[in-house]
């Protein structure tokens, strides 16, 4: 079959599609020694599915399921849904926004492919822009979203070794140039891969370049707040009409419903939703019509403080108690956990690289995430760019350790 180049770019291998890949493949296996630490699904918490499912017997008892699964919404996504969200932020963080600010996607992924095509690549007027990003690594799903070859452009981080063990990635100020081929800076936040947290500072001095420069600041907050709040550490949320701030249902325990939402000034929501007229006629209705009555009564705090965060929060207490138990020989350190269910682990002068690894480790039944592909545009001269794996901690304690003890053997054997 001949392709075009549009067929060949998206086709060819890449990150994101291998771990998907890898993510099905390996849940099909039902091995009884599957030690599942890669992908980035979200953990089955059975209080979370406990709600939605009661959330789904109302709207049936309601006469609201015929209406979620049988007519089509409008391209910016349900209205009553975005009048509720709207309202809710505007109490929760003291914003100014309207349903307006609003539009809905058919999950974070496809929000960021309307997002940096309609905003790089090749201009109108012959010139090429790209979509900076600051902190590197970031994102391995962002890396291939691009219609154009070589949109994106990374910025090493500075590393701060902490006690225990622990490492943090920090914005290298003194390194970062707004170039006038940039047409937007984004970032994660908490970031994935690594668990960090960009701080208040950090962002604010980001804020304030994106607007010198007169490009959006898009800061993808899929793990943060107010849900799925799996955060640890002080984070503000602040919204401008600069800011162009992408949530998700998917993190709450609905990655099913692929409800992504972004949150922008109306010329930009005005063009996703453009943009999902004619690619999708419009986004699914599924997560929209099961959050709404939550929100707007309240629900989603009880969802996210008592329930979501708690759970995470066991989790990651758990699994750090593991890492310092099953690591603690190895020169493996860990970036600190701010947020997000990933621990970023960095293997010291690993002799091998980690994809290298990560293929050892599969043929064990032990699934993780090499950190190559996550250095998006990075020289991969750079060691550090191949000594990097990312752990899911979503999973059962003992599934958690049964997985560490065979890397740590892997690694010995290979030390």
């Amino acid at each position: 079959m001949k392709l075009s180049k549009f067929g060949r770019k998206f086709t060819r291998q890449s990150g994101i599609n291998q771990l998907m890949v890898d993510l099905g493949e390996a849940y099909a296996s039902n091995h009884p020694d599957l030690c599942m630490l890669g992908g980035g699904n979200p953990a089955f918490v059975p209080e979370a599915q406990a709600l939605f499912a009661k959330e789904m017997e109302r709207l049936i008892d309601n006469k609201l399921f015929d209406r979620m699964v049988g007519i089509y919404d409008g391209p910016h996504g349900e209205q009553r849904f975005r009048e509720v969200l709207a309202t809710y932020l505007n109490t929760k963080f003291g914003w100014n926004i309207g349903p307006q600010n609003v539009s809905l996607t058919n999950g974070s992924q496809n929000s960021f492919f309307y997002l940096f095509n309609a905003l790089a690549g090749e201009m109108p007027d012959g010139r090429f822009k790209k979509i900076m990003f600051p902190l590197s690594p970031e994102y391995v799903g962002y890396a291939d979203a691009g219609l154009s070859e070589d949109m994106f452009t990374s910025f090493r981080p500075k590393i701060e070794h902490l006690d225990n063990k622990q490492f943090k990635y920090r914005v290298d100020f003194d390194e970062l140039e707004v170039s006038d081929d940039i047409a937007a800076i984004c970032l994660s936040r908490p970031t994935n891969p690594t668990g960090n947290v960009v701080g208040n500072r950090e962002l604010a001095r980001l804020d304030e370049l994106a607007r010198k420069h007169n490009v959006p600041l898009i800061i993808d907050n899929a793990y943060g707040q107010p849900f799925p709040n799996v955060i640890y550490t002080d984070a503000e949320l602040n919204w401008n009409e600069n800011t162009v701030l992408c949530m998700s249902l998917s993190k709450l325990g609905l990655p099913g419903a692929r409800t992504g939402i972004v949150i922008a000034n109306e010329d930009i929501t005005r063009t996703i939703s453009a943009l999902s007229g004619i690619i999708t006629l419009a986004p699914n209705s599924v997560g929209a019509a099961l959050m709404t009555r939550m929100i707007e009564d309240g629900e989603i705090e009880h969802l996210t403080n008592n329930i979501i965060r708690p759970f995470y929060r066991t989790q990651l207490d758990a699994a750090i108690e593991v890492f310092n138990e099953v690591f603690a020989d190895l020169p493996i350190l860990m970036h600190k956990p701010e947020g997000a269910f990933f621990l970023w682990l960095w293997c010291q002068d690993l002799p091998i690289s980690t994809k290298e690894l990560y293929a050892r480790l599969k043929a064990k039944q032990v699934f993780v995430i090499p950190g190559e592909d996550f250095f998006i545009d990075i020289d991969s001269n750079w060691q550090h760019t191949q000594q990097c794996l990312r752990i899911n901690y979503g999973q059962p304690t003992e599934r958690l350790r049964a997985g560490f003890d065979v890397i740590a053997a892997e690694l010995r054997s290979l030390y």
